[in-house]
């Protein structure tokens, strides 16, 4: 007679046989609020089930929650926008993300549970959306998607982070036409007048980005030891004006060209007029761009005289932010090392620094291969 399998202690867990011919392990574990139930696992044969029986227990043991109900994602993502995203990140941030799981994730793959989203799903989802929009969209999409199922990892609701498992698509590298040094020159002589051309010259000499430059203020640029402090960035995000960190939170103190010395003051003198003939009305602000009663300039007008400047010049048009780019090409040109170039744009990574500017790295390294081209070139009267 064959011997009785012994049944388990308290708390060990069951195995039964069901009626499918599948084996059922049931396990209480402890749950993310603290509480207590009953989690199924399956298998094929009564030792697969119970390898997962002992998996469960060792959790049991070591205090990890595991839920009994996997959320959908349509329920976990606009938990994590709100209880992760929206105390910890920029507002910028927060509405990218937003937009992307309430346009993309939530519609098209929300149905899924956290557990059972498998790479394939991801995968399909990125192919749909991929012909739906664009590559960029579809790799913003899986990256918001694989930042929330790191999360989730995180509190121990999955066990992997399967959108990590997939390559995200490849979007097409914008081309960069910045302006050469001759239509710069041409630009900046036709701006002197403009009311902003500090501006202008903070944007061509320093590549400093348009919220960086509205947000600036006196007391971040020190004239006479000629220092300009990056320390914050104004924005306008649901119809309101406000201050913000730099991008990447990277704040940093740059040296001031003496050709913006001279812009600066002259500003800051016309501004001191403009402040008398205000009166009361004007708002103390301290900043360097002010409207006629001192509050910040909008981001956006800044980019409308840029352009009307540019068309009066008879230039061709470009984004107030290739001006940025305009500065990293002059910088690299004239031999300025990558990593100086990241820390005066402010990148995070020197890969975007090298990725955007590859074309000024290859005219260099061109450059670099025609010395050899002279130094292995027969000598004249020798075999």
């Amino acid at each position: 007679m064959a011997a009785q399998r012994k049944r388990n202690p308290n708390g060990a867990g069951t195995i039964t046989k069901r009626k499918d011919g599948r084996y059922q392990a049931a396990v209480y574990v402890l749950q993310p609020d603290g509480t207590r139930a009953r989690k199924f696992a399956y298998g094929k044969t009564w030792a697969e089930c119970d390898t997962k029986r002992r998996a469960l227990l060792d959790k049991v043991d070591q205090g990890v929650p595991v839920p009994t109900r996997s959320a959908r994602l349509s329920e976990w993502l606009p938990y994590w926008l709100d209880n992760v995203i929206k105390p910890r990140r920029k507002l910028s941030t927060y509405d990218k993300y937003e937009a992307h799981v309430r346009l993309y994730l939530v519609p098209m793959i929300g149905s899924k549970r956290l557990e059972s989203l498998s790479a394939a799903d991801v995968r399909r989802f990125l192919v749909q959306l991929e012909n739906k929009t664009t590559a960029a969209t579809a790799k913003e999409s899986h990256r918001v998607l694989r930042t929330a199922l790191t999360a989730a990892c995180r509190e121990e609701l999955v066990t992997r982070n399967v959108a990590s498992l997939v390559e995200p698509p490849r979007a097409k590298s914008r081309e960069l036409s910045p302006w050469s040094l001759d239509e710069t020159l041409e630009f900046l002589a036709a701006a002197r007048k403009d009311p902003l051309y500090a501006a202008f010259v903070l944007a061509i000499a320093m590549g400093l980005r348009r919220g960086e430059i509205v947000g600036l203020r006196w007391q971040d640029v020190d004239l006479d030891k000629r220092v300009l402090y990056v320390r914050q960035q104004t924005q306008r995000r649901r119809g309101v004006l406000y201050d913000d960190d730099p991008k990447g939170r990277r704040r940093r103190a740059l040296p001031l060209p003496a050709m913006c010395i001279a812009p600066l003051r002259w500003h800051r003198m016309r501004q001191a007029a403009a402040k008398l003939r205000a009166g009361e009305p004007w708002d103390e602000g301290g900043y360097v761009l002010a409207t006629r009663n001192g509050r910040p300039v909008e981001p956006r007008n800044v980019y409308r005289s840029f352009t009307r400047v540019a068309k009066a010049a008879g230039l061709r048009v470009i984004r107030l932010h290739d001006a940025r780019h305009g500065c990293a090409t002059l910088l690299t040109a004239a031999g300025v090392a990558p990593r100086v170039v990241m820390e005066i744009l402010g990148h995070s990574q020197i890969s975007i620094t090298m990725d955007v500017y590859t074309h000024v790295v290859q005219d260099t390294q061109r450059e670099a291969i025609s010395h050899m081209d002279r130094l292995l070139k027969r000598r004249p009267g020798r075999e």
